[in-house]
């Protein structure tokens, strides 16, 4: 999967958490709890979202790697490889 791949993935997540996001005023180096109003619950939802649509366990100790659009692509993309070469 590749970077625009994960990003577009992301971005549709968030719209299906958070419908009224505008998603074209995201930096990669936002923070995307706080660029979408995402609360607590919003971002869990939004790391099992991502779980479910990539079978990549992601555990608590890393969301904060999940904070920004270029830290979870990062995150997202590291975690594919692995667990595609395992």
């Amino acid at each position: 999967m590749t970077d625009a791949e994960i990003r577009a993935l992301i971005l549709d997540l968030i719209g299906e958490i958070a419908p009224e996001a505008d998603l074209a005023v995201v930096r990669d180096q936002d923070d995307l709890r706080e660029v979408f109003d995402l609360d607590s619950m919003d971002f869990a939802n939004l790391v099992v979202a991502i779980h479910d649509r990539l079978k990549v366990n992601i555990p608590e100790a890393d969301y904060n790697k999940l904070f920004t659009l270029a830290g979870a692509i990062a995150y997202l993309r590291d975690a594919l490889a692995k667990s595609s070469s395992e």
